[in-house]
């Protein structure tokens, strides 16, 4: 069976991405993780979040994945025999050092191979396999015939790759121009995303600056578009990659829901009926379409990408503010939510389900904690009440239509 895998950058994003459908989530402590920037997990949460999900049946694993320096091994091992104490089911490693000391240490995590350690080959595959990695994910610029041949010259090697998200320009992550600008290292986490910046061209002697317009906000020559293979289950699952991984740690739990369902939909339905996967296929597109990106692209797994298919033209979908409100509980007809963002009486909007089918309807009566009719919701993080049409979930949210 396939694997989905979604990310949480905190234990609230952590149960929105099992209540979606959600497998296994990879997650970040404090440090040695690659994003530090995410809000990421206390040893109190980690140790919760891990609860939470075996006792639902699902997974948990620990990105340690900085390229490490000397001083990230002065609180390594006690991190590492912590994590194996808190049942952790793996640990996401890039750097040979941190390996070794995770091989020593682990007795009951098994550890997986980041991303960031490039692996591109079969061979490289096995080495890590023959070193006793459980899986490996592999670097975003492998091909579906690549990942193909990796699979059936090792066959019993988990193989993970990044199916959805935000795509880095540089080489299997590795990115210095973070460091250089902004004197933050992106291989210790720490990424400022340069490539989102907009440039312009300097002339060498004057140094005058002048714009390249590539559209009216700017130009982004390093800025990429994202990832999205949910049109290609099939052969994902026929090149043998055991689990399918969403970018976006640093993401909402909106867009954290909202891309895990759209997965779980697809591989069900394809699990149950090859044929109801193929008719619902503008379905699951049409959904995330709903959803901030940067415009699609399906990246290196059908050919070796051009610069059509990578290149961000100002495809973003501006829809940050969509995002109106999670639901905590429910009675009597009425939803207790947390606003996002600002909403009134006679809103269109729609209700997106953790599980079963999302519905639309009209805002009609907006209540405070206190029971007081309101007309607007402007504050973020309000507590709210708010009739719905249909019975709705704890984790279920709303947006605008």
């Amino acid at each position: 069976m396939t694997e989905l895998l979604s990310p949480a950058g905190d234990l609230a994003r952590l149960k929105v991405a099992f209540a979606y459908g959600a497998d296994a989530v990879y997650i970040g402590g404090k440090f040695l993780s690659m994003r530090a920037k995410a809000k990421n997990f206390s040893h109190e949460d980690m140790e919760e979040g891990i609860r939470y999900a075996h006792a639902l049946g699902k997974k948990v694993y620990v990105a340690v994945n900085i390229c490490a320096h000397n001083s990230d091994f002065e609180t390594l091992d006690e991190y590492l025999l912590w994590l194996d104490h808190i049942k952790a089911d793996a640990v996401i490693i890039s750097d040979l050092g941190v390996y070794t000391r995770a091989k020593a240490i682990l007795q009951n995590t098994e550890i997986h191979i980041s991303t960031q350690a490039n692996i591109t080959n079969y061979a490289a595959a096995a080495f890590w396999q023959d070193l006793g990695a459980k899986r490996v994910v592999l670097a975003r610029e492998l091909s579906l015939t690549e990942i193909a041949e990796i699979h059936k010259k090792n066959p019993s090697l988990e193989l993970e790759a990044f199916v959805h998200g935000a795509m880095c320009m540089a080489y299997s992550g590795r990115c210095l121009i973070s460091n250089y600008l902004n004197a933050r290292d992106a291989n210790r986490g720490e990424c400022s995303q340069p490539c989102r910046f907009s440039y312009s061209l300097v002339e060498e002697k004057s140094g005058e600056s002048f714009p390249i317009q590539q559209e009216e906000r700017g130009t982004f020559i390093l800025n990429s578009k994202d990832l999205n293979m949910v049109a290609h289950i099939p052969a994902l699952q026929t090149a043998g990659i055991s689990s399918l991984k969403i970018e976006g740690r640093m993401k909402t739990e909106y867009y954290i829901g909202a891309v895990t369902k759209t997965y779980r939909n697809a591989l069900d339905d394809y699990a149950y009926d090859p044929a109801l996967y193929t008719a619902n296929i503008p379905n699951y597109l049409s959904q995330l379409q709903k959803i901030g990106s940067r415009g699609y692209t399906t990246g290196f797994f059908h050919n070796k990408m051009t610069a059509a298919d990578h290149d961000y033209k100002g495809e973003n979908q501006v829809t940050s503010q969509d995002f109106l409100a999670i639901v905590e509980s429910y009675e009597n007809g009425y939803a207790s939510i947390e606003q996002r963002n600002k909403f009134q009486a006679g809103d269109k909007i729609e209700i997106l389900r953790a599980t079963g089918d999302n519905f639309s309807q009209t805002v009609e009566k907006i209540y405070n904690e206190n029971g007081e009719e309101l007309k607007t919701a402007p504050h973020p993080k309000q507590k709210l009440k708010l009739k719905t049409d249909q019975p709705i979930t704890k984790y279920d949210m709303i947006r605008k239509i």
